[in-house]
């Protein structure tokens, strides 16, 4: 039976060690609220650090550890020393990650051995919970902490079904593109089959650095990725409702409301609730309050700013200046608007409970929630919620995640003193009638798509995901792979006929640096080692390109998709006679793009030429390269000549060639018992169409295809070229 498996950096519960004696306290947090009807399920594993490093406990309290907290929260603990801590959360997570992902590039750092704890923690969550994971769970992955997880485990457990949420933003491709480990981390975050965001915006950014970096289209949000489809969605993160808007009757309760209100004595509150952190915009927010003070003088004595600020990540240096900021900011202003009777602004230097910040919220004429960058905000739907008498008011800036879900609210820029103390005006101005019923909308939105709302529709999502991926992979080799590797061991005549790009080395932006590694060399060697085996590499690449390659090898090589023809030992033939007269006017064609198109480049081979565009913006790609191809269908319309697409490049060459025809003058009377061809585009279709119903033929990646097999990656052809080698030297 399947269960779910939630993994985050931090569990659902705290462990802490005072006078030698363990404690645990359970979380209150929204994710955890989210996730409690599905953690509570029988069987159902939260893995996640503890909170306490490995130098406080003994092996002893890490074993009563593991056990309290299996028995009674369902917890699997994942153990981190201080090294560990410092290096993968407080180095390349918050110092690297964080502010790259908010857009603070001058507090990014690239520190290597920060990146190298991040990969080895990762790796550490992996070994955590690899003996638990089962075929068929639901496995949901969660934050910044833990992006290359997800590769990890699908590579392990294909049919895991692997969702990851960001609760952090995914920021532009222009920003993305500075982190030095870019691709790992999207490779990492591929391998998951659902990847979730809080917003639209993000999820836009994701797929366009995806589509950029990796060269992966996506439609409807939905990337081919290996033999897999990845779903990437925006799941707006919500909040306890019940919770917030419920009333508070108990006696401690009431005596800090009566305390607020006292405090008051008829001032109107201003409220601005944060943990410590230079992403919240708090010294903007301050600087924004004092304009409002010096712009509109008849509020002073009237208004107060109640700035509460939770200390957080006291270890970095960027906090500890950022609160002695905060600190001389708050006795400027208070020292120059400050009267007698009258503070203007109270600031709180801590922690309060969940309850106290309720009361808060009940009494506080506005929120200002201005964060400079922030992946939700979470505070400004708490406090939606708990002004059950909707008669206080949201000044929230643009740049925070849920202003895409409170569009009634006050919004501003969070960079414009002005707009802020403007938006702060407005709020305490507006006409009840008009609070109560942008409020009322508000409410409305919160109370339906709440915590538990936004916990199930992700996990809903994440089945539907997966039942696509299984549509897709229908044809998968797995199936058939030991019946394959059975039929080639016991045949006597064996030809196996191979693609070169994508299918046995991985695409490289530029085509002429994906030159065969040594691995690659070794393993067609042994290959053709065997007296059984005929070896034939067969490519859209020139000639020249793979004879330099493979011509010390004992393989057969067909170029230029099925033009050139060069057996072992022997000269080039061409498999057709063909003429270069057409050229010219093509080329010509092909410069005027070029030209027009950066990142594009034209390859002339032997009698084809081959327009690459696989560097280009992909949006000048959607926008032109209907037009290119349009421009030289008509030019070679008239001409014995064909457009045929490969991925990213689009080549000009005579019709009656491809590789299907380059590949007949070799199985010509020739009786083989095994046939394999491997390919990963277009331009193989031809192959596959042209080999008899008993070849066992496969698409590497997704698509359609005549192929009867599909495979992953050129990893998992060779993979099985490796498996035959073992089947030969097993003998």
């Amino acid at each position: 039976m399947s269960k779910i498996i939630f993994i985050s950096n931090r569990l659902p519960v705290t462990v802490s060690k005072n006078d030698e004696i363990l404690e645990y306290n359970k979380s209150i947090g929204g994710l955890a609220t989210g996730l409690k009807s599905f953690h509570e399920q029988s069987e159902s594993i939260w893995a996640g650090w503890t909170g306490v490093s490995d130098e406080e406990i003994n092996e002893d309290e890490k074993k009563s550890i593991q056990k309290e907290l299996k028995a009674k929260y369902q917890c699997l603990p994942v153990f981190l020393s201080n090294k560990e801590i410092e290096q993968y959360y407080y180095g390349f997570s918050n110092n690297t990650i964080w502010p790259l992902f908010h857009y603070f590039t001058n507090k990014t750092e690239y520190e290597v051995e920060n990146w190298e704890a991040y990969q080895k923690v990762n790796q550490k969550f992996f070994d955590a919970v690899d003996p638990f994971i089962g075929e068929d769970d639901i496995i949901w992955i969660h934050d910044y902490q833990l992006m290359l997880l997800p590769q990890m485990i699908k590579e392990k457990y294909p049919n895991t079904q692997v969702g990851f949420f960001l609760h952090i933003p995914f920021p532009s491709f222009e920003i993305f593109r500075l982190l030095i480990w870019r691709m790992e981390i999207l490779q990492g975050l591929l391998g998951a089959d659902l990847i979730g965001f809080h917003t639209y915006d993000y999820v836009r950014h994701f797929l366009s650095s995806v589509s950029r970096l990796l060269g992966l289209e996506h439609n409807l949000n939905k990337i081919s990725y290996e033999d897999r489809i990845v779903q990437v969605d925006a799941f707006p993160m919500g909040i306890d409702y019940d919770r917030f808007s419920k009333s508070y009757d108990d006696k401690d309760f009431q005596n800090e409301v009566n305390e607020i209100v006292n405090s008051l004595n008829g001032i109107k509150m201003i409220l601005s609730i944060d943990r410590l952190d230079y992403t919240k915009g708090i010294p903007e927010r301050i600087k924004s309050f004092e304009r409002f003070l010096t712009k509109y003088p008849e509020y002073k004595e009237k208004v107060r700013l109640y700035l509460i600020v939770a200390p957080s990540r006291v270890k970095i240096d960027a906090y500890d200046n950022l609160r002695r900021e905060i600190t001389e900011l708050v006795s400027k202003i208070n020292g120059e608007h400050g009267t007698v009777s009258w503070m203007p602004i109270w600031f709180f230097y801590q922690s309060f409970t969940q309850e106290s910040l309720i009361a808060f919220y009940k009494h506080s004429d506005v929120l200002l929630v201005s964060p400079l960058r922030d992946g939700m905000n979470l505070v400004a739907k708490e406090y939606i919620a708990a002004r059950t008498d909707y008669e206080g008011m949201l000044v929230i800036s643009e740049t925070a995640g849920a202003v895409s879900e409170l569009g009634e609210a006050v919004i501003v820029n969070a960079n414009d003193n002005n707009a802020i103390a403007a938006g702060i005006k407005t709020a305490l101005e507006m006409p009840l009638d008009e609070k109560v019923a942008r409020n009322k909308i508000m409410h409305k939105r919160l109370k339906r798509y709440n915590v538990e709302f936004w916990a199930k529709d992700f996990i809903d999502a994440l089945s539907r995901t997966a039942i696509d991926s299984v549509n897709n992979t229908q044809i998968s080799i797995e199936k058939d792979s030991s019946k394959i590797e059975n039929e080639y061991k016991t045949a006597k005549k064996r030809i196996l006929l191979l693609d070169y790009d994508g299918t046995l080395v991985g695409f490289k932006s530029l085509p002429e640096f994906a030159n065969p590694d040594e691995a690659l060399k070794k393993l067609l060697a042994d290959l053709v080692n065997d007296p059984k085996n005929m070896v034939v590499i067969i490519s859209g690449r020139d000639k020249n390109t793979l004879f330099e390659w493979f011509g010390n090898l004992n393989v057969h090589l067909i170029a230029a998709h099925g033009l050139w023809l060069c057996h072992p030992n022997q000269e080039w033939t061409m498999t057709v006679s063909l003429d270069n007269d057409w050229k010219e006017s093509v080329r010509h064609i092909l410069e005027r793009f070029t030209d027009r198109m950066p990142g594009s480049l034209i390859e002339e081979k032997n009698f084809s030429l081959a327009w690459h565009y696989r560097q280009c913006d992909p949006d000048m790609i959607t926008a032109k390269l209907g037009e290119v191809k349009e421009a030289l269908r008509s030019m070679t319309q008239s001409m014995s000549l064909g457009l045929q697409e490969g991925k990213k490049v689009l080549e000009i060459k005579d019709s009656r060639v491809n590789k299907g025809f380059g590949a007949s003058f070799i199985l010509q009377d020739q009786d083989f018992d095994f046939i394999l061809a491997v390919g990963d585009d277009i331009t193989d279709e031809d192959l596959f169409s042209s080999l008899q119903d008993n070849a066992y033929t496969i698409k590497i990646g997704p698509g359609n295809t005549l192929a009867n097999y599909r495979m992953k990656s050129w990893k998992s052809t060779r993979r099985l070229l490796e498996k035959f080698v073992n089947n030969d030297s097993n003998k």
